[in-house]
């Protein structure tokens, strides 16, 4: 059985809402290599997001449902960058150990 310290957090979760994970051994396979690039969309799209963000809550002519429709794009986005940060952050600890700052 892989350590739960081999294990990389994937972007998806199980029907039963639980998280997936894959062992990650062979970094440069097709599943891993195929993570990083959602990972990179995801970030990408929050970035998006995050800029377009200021311009409708500061209209104030702005529909009511354009900014309920940003907010739910919002935590969507804040969910996924969480997810990945929570993968990539397991990822650090388990390759790079930290040095202490002196």
């Amino acid at each position: 059985m892989t350590a739960p310290n081999e294990l990389r957090l994937l972007w998806w979760s199980s029907p039963e809402g639980k998280p997936c994970y894959l062992s990650i051994d062979d970094r440069g396979g097709y599943v891993s290599r195929l993570t990083d690039n959602i990972e990179a969309v995801q970030l990408g799209s929050t970035t998006a997001l995050l800029e377009q963000g200021p311009g409708i809550f500061h209209d104030k002519g702005a529909a009511l449902e354009e900014m309920r429709h940003l907010a739910r794009e919002l935590t969507g986005a804040l969910r996924d960058v969480l997810r990945v940060g929570t993968s990539r952050g397991h990822l650090l600890a388990v390759s790079e150990p930290c040095e202490p700052a002196y």
